[in-house]
């Protein structure tokens, strides 16, 4: 089908987790890999430039948003995505289908794709959820056809089919472009997940029939957190002549539930083929899922993060899974002279003190955005280079051991 090659160049002996090359017309991607999500053609404060120097291999656009501004049109008139935002890279655009769910049901159940659980809570409770969020309208509607948007701008409505969302992708020009789906919450019900699972697998067939060019077409593993669901989603996909798969929709009420959803997943899905976990990259999670044949993460959290002031710490200097790997640049940090990681060696910690970007927080400085930015995507590429350096040696245990502890 698409112009996508994937090779397993190493596999660890102990576990899923497995090094590979993915090469797509836009270059060539060392897996396993992160994602950087530049959801409107950009990634927040960073400079495409900046991006490669933080060792960014591939970047993920969000087909909905572009849709709405400026329009496929205008990025076809420019010659595509990567013209367009000068990112010479690969890319990938998602389908439009996880905006289904966060403007549908995350809005009127107020969750993400997976319930956090805490160690005060003995088990969610839907009644006292719903109680404390109160119910918003939803801006996105399921039908067969396909997701009925409401505008979060302009409230105009917009139809997006399984065709719509292929004839955008292919106008954006991404290397690799994804099947519309709908991306179930993780309050709905076995019988409701049941249905929508076999609606995205009508749209996945729409989706592939739809296709022209020779961008690479990924099929979406849907199913929740219900093993059968995810067997039979498995076992259609693989059947499918994707050139790659991505995991998506709810995957459950805690990691538990995620870790479990993937050994389902990733036992049935061929080996030769890239898998990518959709919005995920935690460093708990990046270690818990390579370990079960994850080779491709997307997630927002590393620049939503340095936006808030919070920047990541490598275990050398004090990160640790309890920390989550970070600290708050906060007034404590006002009079520190040191990097924000001394066993750092992004740009901004070879060349600016915490004062100094503290100070540029504090007083709504953008340039404080672009520095805590370029930190967390050098801290979470240098991590990824590390797995796939461990990977290759036969020490992917031992690296997890000094991340994530005994």
């Amino acid at each position: 089908m698409g112009a996508l090659q994937f090779t397993i160049t190493h596999k660890d002996p102990k576990s899923l987790a497995r090094a590979g090359v993915l090469t797509v017309p836009h270059g060539v991607v060392e897996t396993p890999a992160f994602i950087v999500v530049g959801t409107r053609a950009s990634v927040k404060a960073v400079d495409p430039r900046d991006l490669k120097a933080t060792g960014t291999q591939i970047a993920l656009a969000n087909t909905y948003h572009l849709m709405l501004r400026p329009g496929a049109e205008a990025v076809a008139e420019q010659e595509g995505l990567h013209n367009f935002m000068q990112w010479d890279g690969p890319m990938v655009t998602d389908s439009g289908g996880f905006q289904a769910f966060s403007l549908g049901f995350a809005i009127e159940h107020g969750v993400g794709k997976m319930l956090k659980m805490f160690p005060d809570e003995g088990k969610h409770d839907r009644d006292t959820k719903k109680q404390a969020t109160p119910p918003r309208p939803k801006l996105a509607k399921i039908t067969s056809d396909g997701i009925l948007f409401h505008s979060h701008l302009d409230a105009s409505k917009h139809m997006l089919t399984p065709e719509r969302s292929i004839d955008i992708q292919e106008k954006l020009g991404a290397d690799i472009i994804l099947v519309l789906d709908e991306c179930t919450s993780p309050l709905a019900t076995y019988e409701y997940t049941r249905d929508s699972l076999e609606l995205s697998h009508r749209w996945a067939e729409r989706s592939f029939a739809a296709h022209k060019t020779d961008q690479a077409l990924a099929g979406i593993v849907q199913g929740g957190a219900y093993k059968d669901l995810r067997d039979h989603a498995a076992k259609w996909n693989a059947a499918m002549p994707f050139d790659s798969f991505a995991i998506g929709g709810s995957l459950g009420k805690s990691k538990d539930d995620m870790w479990r959803i993937l050994e389902w997943t990733n036992v049935i899905l061929p080996e030769n083929k890239p898998r990518h976990l959709l919005g995920i990259g935690g460093v708990d999670d990046v270690f818990g899922a390579v370990e079960r044949g994850i080779d491709l993460f997307d997630c927002i959290s590393p620049t939503r993060l340095a936006r808030m002031g919070m920047v990541h710490l490598r275990p050398e200097s004090g990160g640790t899974r309890a920390n989550k790997w970070r600290f708050h640049l906060n007034g404590s940090t006002k009079a520190e002279k040191g990097p924000i990681d001394p066993a750092c060696g992004c740009s901004t910690c070879t060349r600016f003190s915490r004062a100094y970007v503290h100070h540029l927080l504090r007083t709504g400085e953008l340039l404080g955005y672009t520095l805590t930015s370029i930190h967390n995507l050098y801290f979470t590429n240098k991590l990824f280079e590390e797995i796939r350096a461990a990977i290759k040696t036969g020490t992917f245990e031992s690296l997890k051991e000094k991340w994530m502890g005994k």
